[in-house]
């Protein structure tokens, strides 16, 4: 099983940026969580980051037939970018949205996200445990899909 995961803008400056909100561990420390649970699974986790909207949509666009499932944080284009919500419709594969604070209890233009209707399912609020669950979440949906 291959789960690519997907940052987007601004979480390049993970650890470093706004950490009451979302915490002091770096994108590397991520990565590295990220990898020894996915190992732990049985799964290859991979990993990109883009702060380009663009660059985020020829991403999804080339995980097709590469990857079983996608851990997506799309950062701010989450309440906006429609063009990465059409990405991720298009593509088919499982999308979980993860975000790392809770954008239902932040600020009201934060609390709508245009992508979620296209994934199979979005965890908020959690901090970087949100990604660990998604990586678990797809362990059991990829069982019981027979992947």
């Amino acid at each position: 099983m291959r789960v690519l995961v997907v940052n987007g803008p601004n979480l390049n400056l993970l650890g470093q940026r706004e950490p009451s909100i979302y915490g002091t561990t770096g994108l590397d420390d991520l990565i590295y969580m990220l990898d020894g649970h996915g190992r732990e699974l049985g799964m290859l986790v991979e990993h990109v980051q883009s702060n380009s909207e663009g660059e985020l949509i020829d991403i999804l666009h080339r995980a097709m037939d590469c990857y079983d499932g996608i851990i997506l944080n799309p950062g701010a284009y989450t309440h906006y970018s429609y063009a990465i919500r059409d990405a991720v419709a298009a593509i088919g594969i499982p999308v979980v949205e993860v975000h790392i604070s809770n954008i239902n209890a932040r600020d009201e233009f934060r609390r709508t996200s245009v992508i979620a209707p296209v994934c199979v399912g979005q965890i908020s609020g959690l901090g970087l445990e949100g990604y660990r669950l998604a990586l678990d979440f797809f362990n059991r949906y990829f069982k019981e899909k027979k992947i």
